[in-house]
């Protein structure tokens, strides 16, 4: 008997290929490696195409293919290379989660996390890009109900739905917080309140604050952030000759009520940080914040 026509018992093709007597009975059993014939004794005999046929029914396992599909790869019934492909992508998809979760735990483990926000992280780490979108666009959808869409105010809805397809393959801590945080932020009803109190305001019609403001924004920036840098109080004297810098002097008292009521309504650190956020997200550089030079300007204007 050569080589090609030796037969084997499930014990042998046990010895020869590794795998357990166990596992090839069961394989055998449900018909992925059918027996050639049985011995004289009723036991089962492998031919040594068995044996090729073992070997690859074990590499399709290990690559986490299903009993099922190898059956129907063995039939001819699907071909390798779409079973390949299919779960070629199924393992992109399985590796962008565990590079989020590990990123996660890298997070955790740099916050020092108690068990609590652990659970909430690793809760919003696992879902997926479509939920994370649903849980932005609810909030926008909630937060600007109402409002004409084709307002001026209302068209910052768009921008903050602007959540990336897909966090990328390996977040870094930055993005993996950004996310975090923002989830934080959305789900906070005095946020939505506020988002929404600033897209009413925007929505209205001009009336009195038609024409162009009396300060120049770059101004604001460069002169106020100066005067935060430095730690000039708003209502000291240092801190008026610096507002006489960005508004005319002569700027009637009530007109500087009122830029600063507007710029209030327009003016929060939060809403700020969810762009920012934004940015981290979509792999863009952060701009630096601005709102407490705007804060320090309302606070001179009221001085």
């Amino acid at each position: 008997m050569n080589d090609r026509t030796e037969l084997f018992t499930i014990g042998q093709l046990a010895r020869r290929t590794g795998l357990s007597a166990r596992t090839i009975r069961f394989w055998s059993d449900i018909g992925v490696i059918p027996p050639t014939g049985r011995s004289a004794g009723g036991y089962r005999l492998y031919d040594t195409e068995a044996v090729a046929r073992l070997e690859l029914v074990r590499t399709l396992r290990d690559l986490g293919i299903d009993l099922g599909t190898v059956q129907r790869i063995l039939a001819r019934q699907s071909t390798l290379a779409d079973v390949a492909g299919a779960h070629v992508r199924a393992l992109d998809a399985e590796i962008r989660v565990l590079q989020v979760r590990r990123a996660v735990l890298r997070s955790i483990a740099r916050r020092n996390s108690t068990t609590e926000e652990m659970s909430v992280m690793n809760k919003l780490a696992r879902l997926s890009a479509q939920e994370r979108q649903r849980m932005i666009d609810d909030f926008v959808d909630r937060t600007f109900a109402g409002i004409d869409p084709n307002a001026s105010g209302a068209k910052i809805a768009e921008g903050m739905r602007q959540l990336p397809a897909e966090l990328p393959d390996d977040p870094t801590p930055a993005q993996v917080d950004a996310w975090l945080e923002l989830a934080e932020l959305v789900a906070d009803p005095e946020f939505a309140r506020r988002v929404r109190e600033m897209a009413v305001a925007g929505a209205q019609p001009p009336g009195d604050r038609a024409g162009p403001p009396p300060y120049d924004a770059a101004v604001v920036i460069e002169q106020a952030g100066r005067a935060v840098a430095d730690g000039i109080a708003p209502d000291s004297a240092e801190g008026r000759a610096i507002l006489d810098q960005i508004v005319e002097p002569g700027l009637p008292a009530d007109e500087r009520v009122r830029v600063a009521d507007e710029l209030e309504t327009f003016s929060d650190s939060r809403v700020e940080r969810y762009w920012q956020l934004l940015d981290v997200l979509n792999d863009r550089p952060p701009f630096p914040p601005r709102v407490p030079m705007f804060e320090w300007f309302i606070a001179a204007l009221r001085a």
